[in-house]
């Protein structure tokens, strides 16, 4: 796991290549590789890299990057882990590649020389990779097929400048630092902003699964190498045994691709279907104790999940480790987790992600093992049970006048309000307003709130969604609903939240239940086997029986140290008042924000995701784009 950064200059450029600019760039982003670090400027000073290496495979010299081919034609650098590199190294050697390390690196030069461009389609892993051909003189910047990696550009001053972060490009002070306005708009319903959006005016992130290849007259072309959508080829996807088996079969291969490593590795432990199916797995791969890390909030014995921790520890004979954070964790963290987010990731879920990431560090251990992806793929949510409850529901409700719906909803939210639901942002009121019921697994403020509460509107997010929707070739609302949460969900806030928390303490965060063999698997099987007699996760929970205990497949779901609700308590919330009450952005109404701030304190209802949405704005804004401190 790395960090990468670099700047081309195009042809009509008469600038060459800032080699301080890169060194500043490489040092912003040292926190993702503290053991070496390298650049490379080509014989025209047209091209920069830079490069922060965390060495996991190969822990010599030889595997240093930027690395170059025999002939120093082509260069590469990249951020991530192939697993299957030595799989693919014995057909290049043959066909006369020379290698001098071990490293996955060296695998990804001679198969793009072979193979070209879409030598990608051959890998299996994460990755942010960077290439230089300089016979061709053209980049290719790529960007894994789930997006567990980031990677970030921008084009200005007719050159293109590209990193692991955002922080790297802001190195160049040409750049602004500006507001994406219809970005903004995205990220407060979607606590986080779409790709290829960032909340940065100017500044993109690659989508997943794509990759994009520059010339030097400035041109860029954007292409998909990925569709998870593959044909079923026989499999009997309808049959439950057959599932179940496949599931499990796939979950074992793909932990133990992610157990390469020369440096030690272990699992984020929850005491979950996902963290405990990933420590079992692993028990069965490895010939000494697996290393476990938990995290729970003090006093919060509702969201404390120690206890099921403890028995899968204990179960499988693990070196388990525990941290147990509070209030002034949260509080003295906050100034760090905006800097190291780069643009804003709405969810608390970072704070804890951070602490148990300093843990496994602080232990000795630099790989871990996370359970990301299963929920999304194996409809994990009950939000996703309730939204396929109410297409059934409500299917003739949608045929009345629309009057007499939004009379209905009319009525009906003064009912939740009095139950202390968020009768502001609910899926009964899509359904009764006509608008898409379900928005993403996150949600904030709809399009009639977020009018209420910003200057400027952009488009509607519903419309991206609906875009989304389209690109799912048949099937029901579920997979429609999986292929959103594929797409913008996951990489751009789930993912991207593991990877800069984990690559803020130095710690290289592994995925295995988004295997990409494993997700165009699950993306086959149908809803009625992922929700069966009522329960979510019916195959998987199926395809780990006898796997690991029975009550911690059945446990009542309770989330990463709980919700958004819980870790926005009084002492947090008063510490934020000052960046949601003072301080005034050119962007949100401040009136909108004290009204509903004084609404949740008087009753109650739960609106803490769209507090946090924008708590994280406010202080945002305040250190990235107004340049202020917020320690």
């Amino acid at each position: 796991m790395c960090g990468i950064c670099g700047v081309l200059h195009f042809d009509k450029s008469s600038q060459s290549v800032d080699e301080a600019l890169l060194r500043r760039m490489t040092q912003k982003i040292a926190h993702r590789g503290p053991d070496s670090d390298g650049t490379y400027v080509s014989p025209q000073k047209n091209l920069g890299f830079g490069f922060r290496r965390l060495a996991i495979v190969d822990l010599s010299p030889a595997a240093n990057q930027p690395m170059c081919n025999e002939d120093g034609t082509v260069w590469i650098m990249f951020n991530g882990e192939v697993y299957n590199h030595a799989k693919l190294r014995p057909a290049l050697e043959a066909a006369g590649h020379r290698y001098k390390s071990r490293s996955d690196t060296e695998t990804l030069i001679h198969a793009y020389e072979e193979y070209g461009p879409e030598f990608v389609q051959k890998l299996e892993g994460m990755f942010a990779i960077a290439l230089w051909d300089s016979k061709k003189q053209k980049l290719f910047l790529y960007r894994d097929r789930i997006g567990i990696k980031p990677l970030y550009y921008t084009i200005a001053n007719n050159r293109l400048v590209f990193g692991s972060e955002i922080k790297a490009i802001l190195e160049d002070s040409s750049i602004p630092h500006g507001v994406d306005e219809t970005a903004l708009s995205h990220y407060f319903t979607f606590i986080a902003t779409p790709a290829p959006q960032t909340l940065f005016k100017g500044i993109s992130k690659l989508e997943a699964g794509h990759f994009l290849e520059i010339e030097l007259n400035g041109a860029l072309t954007k292409k998909k190498y990925w569709n998870v959508f593959q044909p079923v080829d026989g499999e009997d996807v309808n049959n439950e045994e057959y599932c179940a088996r496949r599931i499990r079969e796939l979950l074992r291969e793909s932990v133990e691709k992610r157990m390469m490593s020369d440096v030690p590795f272990g699992v984020f432990l929850s005491g979950g279907i996902d963290s405990s199916t990933n420590v079992a797995l692993m028990s069965q791969l490895m010939d000494r104790p697996v290393d476990t890390f938990s995290v729970a909030i003090d006093g919060q014995k509702d969201v404390n999940e120690f206890s099921y921790a403890r028995q899968i520890a204990k179960e499988f004979k693990t070196n388990h480790h525990e941290v147990v954070i509070n209030d002034d964790d949260f509080i003295n963290l906050f100034p760090r987790v905006i800097y190291h987010h780069d643009e804003p990731l709405a969810d608390p879920v970072s704070f804890p992600l951070y602490y148990v990431s300093k843990l496994a560090r602080d232990n000795g251990t630099i790989v871990v093992q996370v359970g990301e992806g299963s929920d999304e793929q194996f409809c994990g949510y009950t939000l996703y049970k309730r939204i396929i409850r109410l297409q059934a529901q409500f299917r003739f409700i949608r045929a009345l006048p629309e009057s007499i719906r939004s009379t209905s909803y009319f009525l009906l939210s003064a009912l939740l309000k009095s139950l202390r639901v968020d009768y502001r942002q609910n899926y009964i009121k899509n359904f009764l307003t006509g608008k898409e019921p379900f928005l993403g697994g996150a949600t904030a403020f709809d399009d009639i709130e977020k009018a209420k509460l910003l200057t400027t509107l952009g488009a509607p997010s519903g419309t991206l969604v609906d875009d989304s929707f389209r690109g799912v070739p048949s099937g029901d609302y579920s997979t429609k609903m999986i292929y959103w949460e594929l797409k913008n969900r996951l990489p751009e806030l789930l993912l991207m939240r593991v990877d800069k928390m984990t690559m803020a303490t130095s710690v290289e965060a592994r995925v295995p239940f988004l295997d990409h063999k494993l997700v165009e698997f699950s993306m086959k099987i149908p809803w009625q086997l992922k929700i069966k007699n009522g329960e979510t996760k019916y195959i998987l929970k199926k395809a780990v029986e006898g796997l690991i205990p029975r009550n911690i497949i059945h446990r009542k779901k309770i989330g990463f140290a709980g919700s958004g609700k819980n870790m926005l308590t009084k002492k947090v919330l008063d510490y934020a008042k000052p960046f949601l009450f003072d301080y005034k952005d050119p962007y949100t109404d401040q009136a909108y924000i004290r009204g509903l701030i004084d609404e949740y304190e008087r009753t109650g209802i739960n609106y803490s995701t769209q507090i946090w949405t924008l708590i994280n704005f406010k202080m945002w804004h305040k250190f990235w784009i107004a340049g202020e401190s917020i320690s």
